[in-house]
């Protein structure tokens, strides 16, 4: 399955906010992301990322580890994306290592997640915070076959404009590329 995705910033996140807790309840998450490659960059140098992701809500901690293939989709950077819950995410971290993946980038995301149905789409809307990236933003997917990415986009884009996120909002900026910038500053 594709993840059908965009991203803006959002330069008003109250209204925004507004606008979301109006189509669903939000639920408060803090992720904790840690992205493995191999020594050599290879999964990064072929468009791949491997992730471990822990999960902090109301309802306790739970650990996903997400595999996304290369971009089927240059202008949004949409993936297709194998995801599975693990029980013990130090038992993971610890079998990557030992099949020679390297953690290459670890932070924290600051989430308000959404679920909700729109243009007959079951859609994810996630507001964003990265403490160490500036500005707030908002993910916004839906699964899509392969054959139907170009129209679930076009309903993603179509929900956005619903949220007051215009075509000049959107950003193809990788968070893991903006914390690697930010932590390279002297």
């Amino acid at each position: 399955m594709i993840e059908a995705e965009l991203k803006a910033r959002v330069d008003s996140p109250e209204d925004v906010l507004k606008l979301l807790n109006g189509r669903a309840a939000g639920r408060p998450e803090v992720y904790r992301d840690t992205y493995y490659d191999d020594p050599d960059g290879g999964l990064e140098a072929h468009d791949q990322e491997l992730r471990v992701r822990t999960v902090h809500g109301a309802d306790g901690a739970r650990t996903v580890l997400t595999f996304k293939d290369a971009q089927v989709d240059e202008e949004s950077g949409s993936k297709p994306e194998h995801e599975t819950r693990v029980e013990d995410a130090e038992a993971v971290h610890a079998m990557l290592r030992g099949l020679g993946y390297v953690p290459v980038v670890a932070f924290e995301k600051r989430c308000r997640n959404y679920d909700f149905e729109a243009r007959g789409r079951r859609m994810l809307a996630t507001l964003v915070r990265v403490p160490e990236v500036e500005g707030t933003f908002l993910e916004l997917e839906t699964p899509a076959a392969e054959n139907e990415v170009a129209a679930a986009l076009e309903d993603v884009r179509a929900v956005l404009a619903e949220l007051g996120l215009g075509p000049e909002t959107l950003t193809r900026e990788l968070y893991t590329d903006a914390v690697r910038r930010r932590r390279a500053r002297p």
